[in-house]
C-alpha cells in the first residue's frame, strides 16, 4: 500500500521523473506493475493510461490528461515495449481498452477531447480525445482502428445523443488527418465500411483514405476508392430524400423547405468529398497519376461512373504537375472509344448541378478543346458539355456559353463552326426566353459572315430570326438590327452580299410564317398585319432580284427548301403556291402551235415528248427562245447600261420548278397530279442532229448548243426529282425515260464540249461564292480530242454516263433500247468526248429520294426481242447507263457526308472551290439519316451486284473460262464492269463510316452486316456482330471469280478489309483477305477488246492491291524474299513484253509498281521489330537476330536489283527507302547486336556481312547520282551519306562494347558508278588503299566490313583526298 500511494503521488506531482524510473530495475518495475494490477483489478489499459498522465473518469466527465499529447503517446509506446510480456502485452492493452468502453457513456468520454488537469503554460489548452491520441501509437493503430469500425453499426441507427452528437461520426473523426497509416488492412477494413457511412461523415473517410497513400500502392488504393465512392447511391429522388428527414428528425411531417435543405446537404456532402479528392491529387502526383490509370483501366462503358468525370473536372481544374493535360488527354481517349457517352454525361449533370458549377471554367474549356477537334465524335460529345451546361447552370454560366459558342462560330474552321451553330439553333428551340437574354451576342456573329459558308449562313439566319420573330418574340429587341441588315444586303450590287441578304430574308419569312402548334391545317391563324409584312418582304426579295437571274434563281432556291424544311402557316402556304403557279406557267410554258417563230442561232425543234394524247393540252417547256433572248439581253448588257428590269432566264428554269413542285406537294400532302403535265410535256430544243457536225459550227453556235443542253439536262434532272417518289406505273416509266434521257443528252454535251473548248456551263447551285464558281470554270478542259482517222462506227445510240471520272464508263455507250429515236443515230461516228465529272457542281443535284429507283430491276438483251424493244413493258427496268448514272451519284453523295474529310483551315490569300457545292439539300441530312437510307437500299444494291456477277460468270461461262477473251458487245461490257466497280465501291464507303464505331449505331451495323449474311443464307436474327463479319465475307469471296478489271478486284479487296474490321477482329480474316489480293495479283488483266491493261490506273490499283496483299500476309519477310528472289527472277529471262510466271502482274511496265511497294512494306515492317534489350534471354536474341537476318537479306536482293534496272524512278526509290530502312536498323538493329554479340556472334557476322553489301551498293548509288547531276536524286544523297557514317561509327561502338575494338579498321572507298566502275575524277591519291583490303584480328569479322564501314566513311576519306574530291567532302556536309 505504501508503494502504491507514493507511486500515485509521484505520478501526479512529478510527471517527467517518471519517465527515467524504469530504468533503475526492470525486476523491481515489474513486480510493482504486477501488484498493482492484482491489488486493484485494474486492466493494464487503465494502468498504462494512468502512469503516461491521463485520469480515466467514469461518471460522464472528461478525461483529465496531465502531460502533453506527444509525452503520453511516447510513455504509452515505451511502457508497452518494455513489458515483459511484449508483444502479447499489446493484445491485454486492446483488451482492456474493449472492457473500458464497453459502457457507451464511457466510449463517449473516449471520443471526445480530454481536458488539461493543471493550466501550466507546457500543456496545450486543445488536446485531442483519448482515442485519437492512442491512434498515434504505431503498434496500436490498426487494433483499434478495427475496434473503432465494429463499433460504427452498434450505434448507426440510433439517434443523435445530448448536444447533437453522433456516436458513428464521432468514431469517424478521430480517422481524419492521421499523420500516418501504418497497415493496408485498416485502409481495406475502411472502405469496407463506405456503404454504413453516413453521407455527412464521407467526406472524413475519404480524406483518411488517401492521406499518406505511398506511391506503390496509390493505384490500388485509388481503384479501390473508386469501386467503393457509390456517389450515384448519395443522390435521391427529392420524396425519398424527405422522408430520410422524416426518419431522422421524428417529424410527423416534413415540409418542402426540409426536402430542399436535404438535397443541398447532400450535395454539400459530396462537395467535401471532392474537395478531399482535390486536395490529396493537387498536393500527391501519384495520386493524380494514379486516378487517371484507374479510369483508363475501365473497358467497359456500363462500368464507368459519375465519379470518373467528376474526377476528370477536378485534375482539369487544378492543373497539377500537368494534370490538365492528362485530364483533356484521357476525356478525348475514353469519348472516341465510345466508353463514356452522352448517358452518362447527362446524368452527371442531372444530379450534380451544384457540385459542377464549382468546376465550371474546367467543363466550358473542355468543351472548347472537344469542339475544336477533327473528330466528329468528340465534337459531338463537346456540343453536349455545352447544351447541358447552358440548360443546367446559372445566367452567368449562360452568358458564357453563349460566348463561347459565338467564339467558335467565330473562328472560320468549318466543323466548329456547323457545330456552334447547330447547338445555338438547338438552345434557341429548347430554351427561347433563355436565350433571348443574349441575343446581342449571337447578333454580333452578323459581322463575320465573310468567313461563312452558305449553309452556315442559313443556320445563322434560322436562328436569329426565330428569336427575333418567332411566336413568343422573345428576341424582338433585334427586329429593327435584322430589318436593316436585310434590307441592306438585298440593296446591295455585289453578289455576295445580296446572296447573304436573300438567305436572311427567306429564314426571316419562315419565322414570321411559321405555323403555330395546334392550328388547323386548312385555316391560319397569322395576323392580318403579320401576313402583310411577310408579303411585303417576299415582294422586297422579289424585286431587288428580278435583274440578276442569279439572284433569282437562288430566291427560289431558298424558298423551296424553306417549304422542304419547315411547316409553314396555310395562308402564306396558299398565297405562295397559286402565285408561283401563275409566275411559272406564265415564263416558261406555251402553247404547241405549229411553228415556232423567231430568229434563232439553231433550228427549234420540239423533241422528248412522253405524252401522245393532245388532250394533256398540248404544252412545252419553252427552252430554246428563252435561252436566246437571254443570250441577246446578255449581249445588250455589254453594250448598253444595265437596265434593271426583270429578266425570264433559263437559269431560272429548274428553280422555280423546283420551288413549284415543293409547293404542290405541300398543299395537296404530297399529290402531284395539278403539275403531272409537266413529267411528260417536250422541251422546245435544237435538233440533235446537229451535234455530228458540231466542229462546222460557228463559236457562238457551239456555246449556245452547249448552254442548252445544260439547261435541258437539269430540267430532267429536276423532273426525275420531282416525280421519283409516285407510285403509278405510268410515272415510273416516265421517270425511268428521263433518266434515258438524261444518260442521252449527256453524251451530246460530251461530244459538243469536247469541241468547244474554254466553255463556261451556265450556274446551277446559287448558293455558293461567285469566287467558287470561278474556280470552277478554271478548271474545264480546253483540250481539242484527237479524231480517230479511221471513222469506226456505231451499232447503238450513245449514252455515257456522267460524273465518273475514275470510272471506265466515262468511255462508255449504251444499248440502242435505251434511246428514244434510235433509227436517227445509228452509222455515226463516235468522237471522243471529255469527262462531265469536272462539270458536277454545274448540274442541278439530284435528291436523296431518286436512288429509290435503283430497287428496280435491271434490263438487260435477254429482255429484248429481235428488234431490240422490251418484251416487258409494264415492269418498271433499269437500264445499265442509267445504273451507272444513278450509282455514281449515290458515290458522289457518300464520299461527301459519309468520309470525314480533313479539317484544315483556308490557306492564307488563295481562293479554293468549296466542296460542298452541289450538295445543299444533301447537307441538310445527318450522317446518320443517310446510312440509314443506304442501308435500306442494300438489298437492291445487293440484287444489282449479283446481277452484274452473273453476267460475267455467263461471259465466262460461253468463252470456256477464258478471262482474257474480248468481249461480244464493248459497250455492255463497259457499263456492267463500271456498274460492278461502283457498288463494290458504295459498299465499301457505306462500311466504312466511321460512326458505326459509336456503340449508339452498333444496331445499325447490325441490320447492314445482316443483309450481307442472308444474301447467302437465311440466317437467324439474334447472331452476334462477328458471326455476321464472317457470314458478310463468306457473301463477299463469292465475288472473286468474275472481277473484270483489276480496278474492281481492289474494290472488292478493300471491302472485304473494310467488314473484317467491323467486327473488331480483324485478325480472324487477314487469311482470307490476303489470299483474295494474292488470287487478284496471279491473275492476267485483260481489257474488254482483249489487250492487257496497263496504264497509271492500273498500276494505281496495283499498287494499293498489292500493299493489302503485303500487309495482311502473316510472315511479310518471307512474301518479299519470294516476290524479289523468285519473281523478279523469272522477269529478268523473259522477254521485254511478257510477265513473270508465277506473278503475272510483274512485268517491266509495273516493275516500279512492285519494287516500291516491297521497299516501302519491308521498311514498315522492320519498324515493328522490337529493340534489342540487355535482359532478352538467349533464345529471344537468337529470334529477332533471325528476323533481322531474314530483313537484310531481303533488302540486299531489293538493293541489287538497280544494277538490272538502274533508271530514274527506281534509283529514287532505292535511295529514299535505303536511308529509311539504315535507320531502322540503326535504331532498332544495332542495341539488338551489342547486347547478342558475344553469344551469337556468328550471326552477328553473317548480318553485318550481307548488311554491307547493300550499303556498298548505296555508296555506289550516291556517286553515281552526283555524276548524272539529277537533283531528284541528289537531294537524297546527304541524308543518306550521314546515315552510312552513323552506321560506320555505330558498329565502332558495338565492338568496343565488346572488347573487340582490334577487330574494327577504316580505310578509303574508292567512289565508282552502279556497275563497279572506278569514278577516274574522283580516284583517291592512296591508291594503295584498296576497299578490298582489311584485316581483322581477334575477331574473323568478314572483310566486307571494313569495306562497309569504309563506304560509310567517305567524309574521312576525303579529308586525305585531292581537290577533286573536295567537292563531294562538301556535299556530304549538307
Amino acid at each position: 500500500m505504501m508503494r502504491r500511494k507514493r507511486r500515485s503521488s509521484v505520478d501526479k506531482e512529478e510527471p517527467l521523473s517518471t519517465a527515467a524510473k524504469p530504468k533503475k530495475g526492470r525486476s523491481a518495475g515489474r513486480q510493482a506493475k504486477e501488484a498493482v494490477a492484482v491489488e486493484t483489478n485494474e486492466s493494464v489499459f487503465a494502468v498504462f493510461v494512468r502512469k503516461a498522465g491521463v485520469t480515466l473518469k467514469h461518471d460522464a466527465q472528461s478525461n483529465e490528461i496531465a502531460v502533453d499529447q506527444v509525452v503520453f503517446q511516447k510513455r504509452i509506446q515505451q511502457q508497452l515495449q518494455r513489458s515483459p510480456q511484449f508483444p502479447a502485452i499489446i493484445q491485454e492493452f486492446i483488451t482492456g481498452m474493449e472492457a473500458h468502453m464497453e459502457n457507451p457513456d464511457t466510449l463517449r468520454v473516449c471520443l471526445l477531447p480530454c481536458v488539461p488537469q493543471t493550466s501550466d503554460g507546457h500543456i496545450s489548452s486543445f488536446q485531442e480525445s483519448l482515442l485519437r491520441m492512442l491512434l498515434g501509437v504505431e503498434m496500436l493503430q490498426t487494433l483499434i482502428i478495427n475496434i473503432l469500425l465494429e463499433k460504427v453499426p452498434e450505434f448507426m441507427l440510433d439517434s443523435t445523443g445530448d448536444g447533437g452528437l453522433s456516436f458513428p461520426r464521432m468514431i469517424i473523426n478521430q480517422l481524419k488527418w492521421l499523420d500516418r497509416i501504418l497497415d493496408a488492412k485498416v485502409r481495406t477494413a475502411v472502405m469496407a465500411t463506405m456503404a454504413a457511412v453516413q453521407l455527412e461523415d464521407l467526406p472524413v473517410v475519404v480524406k483518411f483514405i488517401l492521406h499518406s497513400v505511398s506511391s506503390s500502392d496509390a493505384y490500388e488504393v485509388v481503384c479501390s476508392l473508386r469501386k467503393n465512392l457509390q456517389l450515384e447511391q448519395c443522390v435521391l429522388p427529392a420524396a425519398l430524400q424527405a422522408s430520410q428527414t422524416l426518419l431522422k428528425t421524428k417529424r410527423a411531417a416534413v415540409s418542402a423547405a426540409a426536402a430542399a435543405a436535404a438535397a443541398s446537404s447532400s450535395q454539400d456532402s459530396i462537395s467535401l468529398v471532392l474537395d478531399g479528392i482535390k486536395s490529396a491529387v493537387r498536393f500527391q502526383k501519384t495520386i493524380a497519376e494514379a486516378w487517371l490509370k484507374a479510369i483508363e483501366s475501365v473497358e467497359e462503358e456500363e462500368e464507368h461512373k459519375v465519379i470518373d468525370l467528376l474526377v476528370l473536372f477536378i485534375l482539369h481544374s487544378t492543373n497539377a504537375n500537368q494534370s490538365r493535360r492528362g485530364a483533356e488527354r484521357m476525356v478525348k481517349l475514353k469519348v472516341r472509344s465510345g466508353l463514356i457517352q452522352e448517358p452518362l454525361l447527362q446524368r452527371t449533370f442531372r444530379d450534380y448541378v451544384q457540385v459542377l458549377r464549382g468546376y465550371f471554367s474546367s467543363i466550358l474549356a473542355l468543351a472548347q478543346s472537344l469542339l475544336r477537334s477533327p473528330d466528329p465524335g468528340l465534337v459531338a460529345f463537346g456540343g453536349h458539355m455545352y447544351r447541358c451546361s447552358f440548360t443546367a447552370f446559372d445566367s452567368y454560366c449562360q452568358q458564357e456559353v453563349v460566348g463561347s459558342l459565338v467564339t467558335h462560330v467565330c473562328s472560320g474552321a468549318g466543323g466548329e463552326v456547323d457545330m456552334a451553330l447547330e447547338l445555338l439553333c438547338g438552345l434557341v428551340t429548347e430554351k427561347p426566353s433563355e436565350m433571348a437574354l443574349y441575343a446581342v451576342f449571337v447578333k454580333g456573329i452578323l459581322d463575320y459572315m465573310d468567313n461563312l459558308t452558305s449553309q452556315q449562313i442559313r443556320k445563322l439566319f434560322q436562328l436569329l430570326s426565330r428569336l427575333a420573330f418567332g411566336q413568343q418574340q422573345q428576341g424582338s429587341h433585334i427586329q429593327d438590327d435584322m430589318h436593316i441588315v436585310i434590307r441592306k444586303q438585298l440593296s446591295s450590287t455585289v453578289p455576295k452580299y445580296k446572296r447573304i441578304g436573300i438567305i436572311g430574308a427567306v429564314m426571316i419569312i419562315g419565322s414570321m410564317g411559321a405555323r403555330s402548334e395546334g392550328t388547323d391545317s386548312q385555316h391560319g391563324s397569322l395576323s392580318q398585319e403579320t401576313l402583310r409584312q411577310v408579303t411585303a418582304l417576299m415582294e422586297l426579295v422579289k424585286s431587288s432580284s428580278e435583274s440578276s437571274p442569279e439572284a433569282a434563281a437562288l430566291y427560289y432556291d431558298e424558298l423551296a427548301n424553306l417549304i422542304w424544311s419547315s411547316t409553314l402557316d396555310p395562308q402564306v402556304q396558299e398565297m405562295m403556291g397559286s402565285r408561283v403557279l401563275d409566275d411559272f406557267q406564265e415564263d416558261f410554258v406555251v402553247d404547241l402551235g405549229p411553228d415556232i417563230t423567231g430568229s434563232f442561232l439553231l433550228p427549234p425543234r420540239v423533241m422528248y415528248n412522253l405524252d401522245d394524247d393532245e388532250s394533256q393540252g398540248g404544252i412545252a417547256i419553252n427552252l430554246l427562245p428563252l435561252l436566246a433572248k437571254d443570250t441577246q439581253s446578255r449581249g445588250d448588257e455589254l453594250t448598253h447600261d444595265k437596265k434593271l428590269l426583270k429578266r425570264v432566264s433559263p437559269l431560272c428554269l429548274s428553280p422555280f420548278f423546283r420551288l413549284l413542285r415543293l409547293c404542290e406537294e405541300k398543299r395537296h400532302q404530297g399529290d402531284l397530279e395539278e403539275i403531272d403535265a409537266l413529267l411528260g410535256c417536250p422541251l422546245i430544243l435544237a435538233d440533235m442532229d446537229v451535234v455530228e457536225k458540231v466542229e462546222s459550227l460557228s463559236k457562238a453556235e457551239r456555246d449556245f448548243l452547249c448552254a442548252l443542253l445544260f439547261h435541258a439536262i437539269n430540267w430532267f434532272r429536276e423532273v426525275v426529282n420531282a416525280f421519283c417518289t409516285q407510285t403509278e406505273t405510268e410515272m415510273k416509266m416516265k421517270v425511268m425515260t428521263r433518266l434515258q434521257n438524261i444518260t442521252y443528252l449527256q453524251t451530246l454535251l460530251e461530244k459538243a464540249l469536247a469541241e468547244t473548248p474554254g466553255f463556261v456551263p451556265p450556274v446551277s447551285n446559287f448558293d455558293g461564292e461567285s469566287s467558287d464558281r470561278l474556280a470552277l470554270s478554271s478548271a474545264v478542259p480546253a483540250l481539242k480530242p484527237k479524231k480517230d482517222g479511221a471513222g469506226k462506227k456505231r451499232k447503238a445510240a450513245a449514252r455515257r454516263s456522267s460524273e465518273g471520272s475514275s470510272q471506265p464508263a466515262e468511255a462508255a455507250e449504251a444499248d440502242e433500247t435505251q434511246q428514244e429515236h434510235p433509227e436517227k443515230e445509228k452509222d455515226k461516228d463516235v468522237s471522243p468526248g471529255v469527262s462531265l465529272s469536272v462539270f458536277r457542281p454545274f448540274f442541278r443535284e439530284l435528291d436523296l429520294e431518286v436512288l429509290s429507283v435503283l430497287q428496280s430491276g435491271l434490263l438487260s438483251r435477254s429482255l429484248l426481242d429481235s428488234e431490240l424493244h422490251t418484251k416487258v413493258r409494264e415492269e418498271v427496268l433499269l437500264g445499265p447507263a442509267e445504273l451507272v448514272f444513278l450509282l455514281e451519284d449515290l458515290l458522289h453523295k457518300l464520299e461527301f457526308r459519309l468520309t470525314a474529310a480533313p479539317t484544315k483551315r483556308a490557306p492564307f490569300l488563295k481562293t479554293r472551290a468549296d466542296r460542298s457545292i452541289g450538295f445543299s439539300h444533301l447537307q441538310q441530312r445527318s450522317s446518320k439519316d443517310i446510312a440509314s437510307y443506304c442501308v435500306q437500299l442494300l438489298p437492291a444494291l445487293c440484287t444489282h451486284l449479283e446481277n452484274c456477277h452473273n453476267h460475267f460468270q455467263a461471259l465466262l461461262s460461253k468463252n470456256d473460262g477464258c478471262v482474257d477473251a474480248a468481249a461480244a458487245d464493248l459497250q455492255e461490257h463497259r457499263l456492267m464492269s463500271a456498274s460492278y466497280q461502283l457498288l463494290l465501291q458504295v459498299l465499301n464507303t457505306v462500311f466504312s463510316w466511321s460512326g458505326f464505331s459509336q456503340p449508339g449505331h452498333r444496331n445499325l451495323l447490325k441490320k447492314a452486316l445482316g443483309v450481307l449474311a442472308e444474301r447467302l443464307k437465311e440466317g437467324d436474327a439474334d447472331l452476334t456482330l462477328e458471326q455476321f463479319v464472317k457470314h458478310s465475307v463468306e457473301y463477299l469471296l463469292n465475288f472473286r471469280s468474275t472481277m473484270p478489271s483489276l480496278n474492281t478486284a481492289l474494290c472488292l479487296s478493300q471491302l472485304l478489309s473494310t467488314v473484317a474490321e467491323r467486327g473488331g477482329n480483324a485478325a480472324a480474316h487477314r487469311d482470307q483477305t490476303a489470299s483474295l489480293a494474292r488470287h487478284f495479283l496471279s491473275q492476267v488483266w485483260v481489257t474488254a477488246s482483249g489487250e492487257r491493261e496497263r496504264g497509271n490506273k492500273f498500276n494505281e490499283a496495283l499498287h494499293a492491291l498489292l500493299t493489302i496483299y503485303l500487309e495482311q500476309v502473316d510472315d511479310i519477310l518471307k512474301v518479299v524474299e519470294e516476290i524479289a528472289g523468285e519473281g523478279i527472277s523469272e522477269l529478268l529471262n523473259v522477254s521485254k513484253d511478257e510477265s513473270s510466271a508465277s506473278w503475272p502482274t510483274l512485268n517491266r511496265q509495273t516493275f516500279l509498281v512492285f519494287y516500291k511497294v516491297l521497299l516501302a512494306e519491308l521498311e514498315k515492317a522492320v519498324r515493328k521489330i522490337p529493340a534489342g534489350k540487355s535482359s532478352d534471354d538467349s533464345e529471344a536474341q537468337s529470334e529477332k537476330l533471325l528476323t533481322w537476318n531474314l530483313a537484310v537479306r531481303d533488302f540486299h536482293i531489293l538493293v541489287n536489283l538497280v544494277k538490272v534496272f538502274d533508271s530514274r524512278s527506281v534509283l529514287n526509290v532505292c535511295l529514299k527507302y535505303g536511308r529509311l530502312f539504315l535507320e531502322s536498323f540503326l535504331k532498332l538493329g544495332m542495341p539488338l547486336l551489342d547486347y547478342s554479340f558475344k553469344r551469337h556472334k556468328e550471326d552477328v557476322q553473317s548480318l553485318l556481312k550481307t548488311f554491307q553489301l547493300s550499303t556498298r551498293q548505296l555508296h555506289h548509288m550516291c556517286g553515281h547520282s552526283k555524276i548524272r547531276q539529277d537533283t531528284s536524286l541528289t537531294n537524297h544523297v546527304p541524308a543518306l551519306k550521314k546515315s552510312l557514317e552513323l552506321f560506320l561509327y555505330r558498329v565502332k561502338a558495338m565492338l568496343a562494347l565488346n572488347n573487340c575494338q582490334e577487330a574494327f579498321w577504316m580505310g578509303n572507298l574508292k567512289n565508282r558508278n552502279l556497275k563497279g566502275e572506278e569514278i577516274l575524277s574522283q580516284r583517291s591519291q592512296d591508291s594503295d588503299e584498296d576497299e578490298d583490303e582489311e584485316e581483322g584480328e581477334g575477331l574473323p569479322l568478314p572483310q566486307q566490313l571494313s569495306d562497309d564501314e569504309a563506304d560509310k566513311s567517305d567524309s574521312e576519306a576525303t579529308k586525305k583526298t585531292n581537290g577533286g574530291d573536295e567537292d563531294e567532302s562538301a556535299d556530304d556536309s549538307e
